[in-house]
């Protein structure tokens, strides 16, 4: 139970320090290998980032309870 919570606490600190990572379809280059050409990856449209789970979990909690406070 102790790991859990430290890993929790542990991803919470990434996503406060590092809210963005790099696109899994494209592995961050941006660009997919497809029928021998290079195209824009659909996934991230060449932006080479995603937003992370956390980071987009505590802003949806964060704009419901302003919504509810008002």
């Amino acid at each position: 139970m102790a790991a859990l919570i430290l890993w929790l606490g542990g991803y919470a600190m990434l996503c406060a320090v590092k809210p963005f990572a790099p696109c899994r379809r494209c592995s961050g280059l941006g660009t997919i290998e497809r029928s021998g050409k290079l195209k824009t990856c659909p996934r991230c449209h060449g932006r080479k980032l995603r937003l992370r789970v956390g980071r987009r979990t505590h802003t949806a909690w964060r704009r419901t309870h302003q919504a509810g406070t008002r």
